[in-house]
């Protein structure tokens, strides 16, 4: 690594305070690299490492209004960390490809470097599945070990929540985590793409019942639902998907 041209590596330099004394400060390069550990420790994927709050596009043509709104209760959301969020989170819901996932990492990424908060990014279907891959006896890492960082994070993104095909051992799961940072009022930003109604057909028939879309309450049970509804400020989101519509791959 590169000597700073301020400092020249020492971390420190000399600067006159207010009283005109010649005092030693901490070097902003310093700053920076507890910020990158910071970032680093947060395990958001390289696919989203450059997702910001500032780089979320909202006027592109036919942009619904709700993308807008969620962009802005994002950045009020990380104005008002951590004294009047009071432990509360947010839940993104929304379709595929509304920005959900580039909006929580926008909102951690800012709490990194501007409060320096310890969080952390985890995929829900790939925590699940490590968590299932715990049990082989040939793997060294447990269960708890894999979730000790997860009820700790002061900031935890939970990405795709419902992803995964629920049965009673997934709900438990849900349960434990979802609880834990409940009882603990530790914020968790959550990412859906299922809209928040409650689990069930209801008075529907049968044919309505097979062809309707599956609830967050069938993906994680109404019990984890209710949960959430007391930690984190649901913001819904609408529109195509953007991937296709703004950010279609290209070749040049």
């Amino acid at each position: 690594m590169t000597n700073c041209t301020i400092c020249e590596g020492v971390g420190l330099v000399r600067v006159v305070d207010a009283n005109g004394n010649w005092v030693s400060r901490p070097c902003e390069c310093q700053e920076l690299e507890k910020e990158q550990r910071r970032i680093a420790a947060a395990h958001i994927p390289e696919r989203y490492r450059h997702y910001t709050l500032d780089g979320y596009e909202t006027a592109f043509r036919g942009a619904h209004p709700s993308l807008g709104q969620a962009h802005l209760t994002a950045r009020k959301f990380v104005d008002a960390y951590p004294v009047d969020t009071a432990g509360k989170g947010l839940l993104f819901v929304g379709s595929i490809g509304v920005g959900k996932t580039h909006l929580a990492v926008g909102v951690l990424r800012r709490l990194v470097q501007e409060r320096g908060v310890k969080g952390l990014f985890c995929d829900y279907r790939e925590l699940l599945k490590s968590i299932q891959n715990s049990y082989n006896s040939q793997v060294q890492t447990t269960e708890l070990e894999l979730l000790k960082p997860v009820f700790a994070a002061e900031v935890l993104v939970l990405d795709d929540l419902g992803a995964q095909k629920p049965n009673e051992w997934v709900w438990d799961t849900v349960a434990l985590i979802l609880n834990s940072r409940y009882n603990d009022k530790l914020t968790t930003v959550i990412t859906t793409n299922y809209s928040d109604l409650p689990a069930g057909g209801g008075a529907l028939s049968d044919l309505e019942r097979a062809v309707r879309e599956p609830t967050l309450g069938d993906r994680i049970g109404d019990r984890m639902r209710s949960r959430l509804a007391e930690m984190c400020v649901r913001v819904e989101m609408t529109g195509e998907d953007f991937r296709q519509t703004v950010k279609r791959a290209r070749f040049g």
